[in-house]
This record gives structure tokens, C-alpha cells and sequence, in this order.
């Protein structure tokens, strides 16, 4: 097979292939195709694909394509919903997904180096041998990788104890767009030398530098865990509910929300044994000392039954615990099974303007006669919109068009950002510029150029 794009001359070509020989390379559209799209449903055919396996190709191939004025995009298993890995047409892809040593897990201090096509599925398992864990947990954990996790900032629902990777990685190894080399950030929980480039290039979706490693700060597994589920009447009472767990002082470490068109969609695709006339549903898990879950948990399911409570349970084995979690996690395929091409929007608000949020969302659904879904990690606020529309209706899809940009206006007008941990990619860049002013965005387009003078890597994609 060497049929090759047009924007990939036969010189080029065999630089490539000595640069990543073999099976590292991919330069036939039949092969190319698979890394064409990612969980966004964007697609874009690149020229070739190559397979990092050491930093230095990666310098070298930045330094190439440079000279060619080739742009790339960085991609591990391609299950961001945004569209950040889509590559560049007649560009590269650059996969690093054979890039997957766990170079050290050091329990004294706390931390692990990996290489980023490392998933987390594998950190947390190598984690777990020492007794630690590595907070950012997405969906995707099984199958997703480090460095597409820092790439988009992923979280998940730990992130409303434990914090984003942001806040769980200290320093990084990476190439700027450039060519040059560059180490971030340290090894100690302190260190406030220089400016903070690990958190600059954490979330910058592949567009400032490529992560070659990374060094991350664990944590201690918890001794004790507990799982509660309290229904309510309606979304109102739940997200009240919300506002008064998050203001005690026992922080959960997961606190998931489900909103009444959920709940009936997980009914009509399982027996998730919810009473018929709930209208809200929170999954709350505590994380704590052995000695102290239960208080907490016995003071959490207090503060949780407030006026329109219909009820609290809490697990005491993992039977149990299964039982209780099934509602939550029989609603991905469910809204696979009714809505494949849903749009998925993931907003972050205020705490304590989330029942306004569903409120708003509640009427936007009316107004526009849209099926909104609503669910999410409660906690911090960040809550999955999902607009189930047909995309082979333009009717619907036009509006479609109206009621998200109603939405955003809504979260913006409360506070809020537009996304929590998809990331911006292709598909939301154009709303940045509601949420950033210009000075700012002229100034992270400063940034970009810094580290990528020749708009290389990743180009169109997060600013707008």
C-alpha cells in the first residue's frame, strides 16, 4: 500500500518513514480512515499517521513540519466529544498511544511519572498495588489515556473532592509547537519557581506543546466508602439538596445528579427500581477514615432529606452498592439506544445556581419543543445538557441551533463557564468568545504564537 495523499510528496514520505519505520507509519487512506474522527463524530482524513514511541521522534517531527509548514493534531484513543484530535486535512496525526511505560510509581513521595499513552485504567491499577489512586476518573477511564486526560483537562465525578488533573499533576515533560524541548512544574506538592507552564499547557488540547510525560501527584486509597441515593419530587428539591451538601463540612467525593427525563429513559431501558414518581435522583459517595464514614454518612443522608425528599438510602455491601449505582450507569446506553446523535454539552455553574439552571433548561425544553436530558457531577456544579433531536430533521436542528445558544446564554448569565471537562476542540470554539473577552483572547493568542510561531499544532481549534 503506498498510495498516498497529495499533500504528502514521496520525499517527505521516506523522511517519515526512516523517522518512524515499519508499523509506525500509516500512509494509505484505507489505514488513515480509523484515525480520521474521534467520539465527536468530526472527521477529517490526514495525510498519514505516525507512532510516537520516544520524545526525541517527536522532536524531530516537529522540527520537520515546521520546515514543510505541515500542521498535526495529537491523539491517544480518540474518546474526546469535543473534536481536539481531529486532524488537520492533508495534515498528520500524531498518535501516542504507543508511548505507554509507567516509568515510576514512588509511594515516599506520593507521585507516579508515565508516559501519556498510558490509559487510566493501567495508572490506577499499577496506583492501587502501592495503595494510592490517581483522582481524575472520566467515563472513558477503561479505555482513555494520561495524556489525552491533561490534553482536555478531563475530570469526572472525584473531581468534586480531589480536584481536575490540574490541580493532581506536577510537571510535565513536552515539546512546544516549535521543536523545543521543554520541563515543567517539579516533583514537591510546593514549588513556586518560574511561571506555572504545567497548568498553561494542561487543557490546552494539543495546541501549545505535546506531552511526552508527566509527573503525577497520587493519592491515599480510602480506608472506608459509602454510597447513598436519595430521590426527590422534582429537579428543584434535588438541586437544593445539592446546595446544602456542598455547604457541610463532609465533602463527597462524588455527587451525581439525574433529572426526570433521565430517569424515565433509564425506566424504559431497564427496571432501575426508582419510585414512579420521582423526579430527581442524586448518587452521593463518601470517602472516608474508617472510623468516621459512618457519622458521615448517617450526617450526609441528614442533610440531604429536605422538603420533596422521597427518600435516602445507604448502602452496607457492595451488593448493595451495585443496586443502587445501576440507575446511574444504565443511562449512557440509554440515551445511546434512543438519541445516537444527541448533542452533549457539558456546563458548569455555581453551586448554588444550579436550581436556577434547571429551571432555565426547563423552560428552554418548552419553548423550543426539545427533549433536554439532564445529568452530571452535581457537586461542582458541572451538568450534562443533552438536546435530543433528530440531525436528519432540519427543523430540528435549526432548533436545535436557537435553544444551545439560549443555553450558553443562560450559564454565562448565572456565572457559569461552557465546559467543564470536554474541552472546546472544534466544536464549541466559535461560543469562546462569549465567555472570553478580547484582551484576554488577544493575549492567549500571544501565547499560542510563543509556543507555536508557525500555527503547527492543532490549528483551528480551541480559540475561536
Amino acid at each position: 500500500m503506498n498510495e498516498t495523499s497529495s499533500s504528502l510528496s514521496s520525499s517527505r514520505l521516506k523522511i517519515l518513514r526512516k523517522l518512524f519505520p515499519g508499523e509506525d507509519l500509516l500512509s494509505h487512506p484505507a489505514d488513515t480512515l480509523a484515525y480520521s474522527y474521534d467520539n465527536s463524530q468530526r472527521q477529517s482524513l490526514p495525510a498519514a499517521v505516525v507512532f510516537a514511541r520516544e520524545e526525541e521522534q517527536i522532536q524531530a517531527l516537529l522540527e520537520y513540519c515546521n520546515q514543510w509548514r505541515m500542521p498535526l493534531a495529537c491523539r491517544g484513543k480518540g474518546t474526546g466529544t469535543a473534536g481536539a484530535s481531529i486532524p488537520p486535512a492533508g495534515g498528520l496525526a500524531l498518535s501516542l498511544e504507543r508511548m505507554k511505560k509507567i516509568l515510576e510509581i514512588d509511594p515516599a513521595n506520593r507521585l507516579a511519572r508515565v508516559q501519556p499513552g498510558v490509559t487510566n485504567r493501567e495508572l490506577q491499577q499499577a496506583a492501587a498495588e502501592h495503595g494510592f489512586f490517581w483522582p481524575p476518573d472520566p467515563t472513558s477511564a477503561a479505555v482513555c489515556t494520561i495524556g489525552g486526560n491533561l490534553a482536555c483537562n478531563a475530570a469526572g465525578p472525584r473531581a468534586v473532592k480531589y480536584g481536575t488533573c490540574r490541580e493532581n499533576t506536577l510537571g510535565l515533560h513536552a515539546v512546544a509547537g516549535n521543536g523545543v524541548l521543554l520541563r515543567t512544574g517539579v516533583r514537591t506538592t510546593k514549588g513556586v519557581v518560574g511561571y506555572d507552564l504545567t497548568r498553561l499547557i494542561i487543557g490546552s488540547e494539543g495546541t501549545l506543546a505535546v506531552i511526552t510525560e508527566a509527573t503525577l501527584k497520587l493519592t491515599p486509597l480510602a480506608q472506608a466508602r459509602r454510597t447513598l441515593q436519595a430521590t426527590y419530587k422534582n429537579v428543584q428539591s434535588a438541586a437544593m439538596a445539592v446546595s446544602r451538601i456542598m455547604a457541610q463540612p463532609v465533602v463527597p467525593s462524588a455527587l451525581e445528579f439525574m433529572d426526570a427525563q433521565a430517569l424515565s429513559m433509564v425506566k424504559n431501558y431497564s427496571d432501575p427500581g426508582i419510585a414512579d414518581d420521582a423526579g430527581a435522583l442524586l448518587m452521593i459517595e463518601l470517602e472516608e477514615n474508617a472510623t468516621a464514614i459512618d457519622d458521615a454518612a448517617a450526617q450526609l443522608a441528614a442533610t440531604a432529606r429536605i422538603s420533596g425528599c422521597l427518600g435516602v438510602q445507604i448502602a452496607n455491601n457492595r451488593e448493595q452498592v451495585e443496586t443502587l449505582w445501576r440507575t446511574r450507569k444504565a443511562l449512557s446506553p440509554a440515551l445511546r439506544n434512543v438519541a445516537p446523535k444527541k448533542i452533549n454539552e457539558d456546563v458548569v455553574v455555581p453551586v448554588s445556581h444550579i436550581p436556577e439552571l434547571i429551571d432555565g433548561l426547563t423552560r428552554l425544553a418548552e419553548q423550543f419543543a426539545i427533549t433536554i436530558v439532564n445529568f452530571g457531577h452535581a457537586g461542582n456544579g458541572n451538568i450534562h445538557v443533552n438536546l435530543l433531536i433528530d440531525p436528519d430533521d432540519p427543523a430540528q436542528m435549526q432548533a436545535a441551533d436557537a435553544c444551545l445558544n439560549e443555553v450558553f446564554d443562560l450559564v454565562l448569565g448565572l456565572g457559569g463557564t461552557l465546559s467543564g471537562e470536554h474541552g472546546i476542540g472544534l466544536v464549541k470554539r466559535e461560543f469562546v468568545s462569549r465567555e472570553i473577552d478580547d484582551p484576554t483572547l488577544s493575549l492567549m493568542r500571544q501565547i499560542k504564537t510563543v509556543f507555536d510561531p508557525l500555527n503547527i499544532l492543532n490549528p483551528g481549534k480551541t480559540l475561536p
